[in-house]
């Protein structure tokens, strides 16, 4: 059974990611937690109010936050409700990266996913910054959903690779499971200017082709130039339904996202944005 955590601030872009949860597993049994945590809406708000006053405050925070979760998966439970599913909710007084991390831990969480952005976003940019916070720190694949993106099987799938990393194999059967179960084209892309790999590229490459077996892969390469622009270029001329990167240590998507030229990626993607974590967990 797949587990999937949810995180929510009740903002239309979060209901929307639970939705593509449900719909992306409507076929399999899947346990979705939906988390709300509400530490920095009780310190933001009280930080200057006496403890007593705090615990009064923590209390109706916690009902409050209940309530509205309760009443959030009465929007989605669908009639009739899908009998492969299970959903559950979690209010957690803890930061968001702290909380969606003990989850994950306690539950053996197998992907979280969540909106691209909550109420409070900059709308010029498509990933707000909870959502960089998680991409960041979260020991657990993460797929963020814009919320303009209506859903479709993910039948094309870019996963740019620079084929330098030792990949984990829970996070690639993860990939492999998506694309063996919708029959999907995984194109991975290595930016490069060289056209021979290194011994070690060629072991990664060749773990790729066996752990992602049921996929139909494609290996292909683009020139170097800015990486962000060859990326979205050839998510159009693929047509791709989702995209997928690795987080690592002095990985190019930890460079990205250090150095904030995500914000290309940023303004201009419209679909969902799979992050592997190659971090310990």
């Amino acid at each position: 059974m797949k587990t999937i955590l949810v995180p929510t601030d009740f903002s239309a872009n979060a209901l929307h990611a639970l939705k593509y949860a449900q719909e992306l597993y409507k076929c399999e049994r899947a346990c979705f937690f939906v988390l709300h945590a509400y530490a920095d809406e009780v310190y933001g708000e009280h930080l200057s109010r006496q403890p007593e006053t705090l615990e009064t405050i923590k209390k109706e925070k916690k009902e409050q936050t209940e309530k509205r979760l309760d009443h959030m998966l009465e929007t989605v439970m669908g009639i009739p409700p899908n009998p492969l599913h299970n959903l559950e909710v979690i209010a957690s007084f803890d930061s968001l990266v702290d909380a969606i991390n003990d989850v994950v831990e306690e539950m053996n969480i197998d992907m979280v996913v969540m909106g691209t952005k909550g109420e409070a976003s900059d709308h010029k940019t498509i990933f707000g910054s909870h959502t960089i916070e998680v991409f960041k720190y979260v020991k657990c694949p993460v797929l963020a959903v814009p919320e303009t993106f209506e859903y479709r099987q993910p039948k094309s799938i870019l996963f740019p690779t620079d084929y330098l990393l030792l990949y984990k194999r829970r996070e690639l059967k993860l990939l492999d499971d998506l694309a063996g179960k919708f029959k999907s084209e995984v194109h991975c892309l290595y930016i490069t200017d060289f056209d021979e790999l290194s011994p070690r590229q060629e072991d990664n490459k060749r773990f790729l082709e066996g752990t992602l077996s049921r996929s139909y892969l494609h290996f292909e390469t683009t020139p170097i130039k800015n990486r962000a622009e060859a990326i979205m270029e050839q998510l159009e001329l693929k047509g791709a339904d989702m995209l997928v990167m690795v987080n690592s240590r002095h990985s190019f998507f930890e460079d990205m996202l250090y150095r904030s030229t995500v914000d290309l990626l940023s303004l201009k993607l419209k679909i969902p944005f799979l992050v592997m974590q190659n971090l310990n967990r």
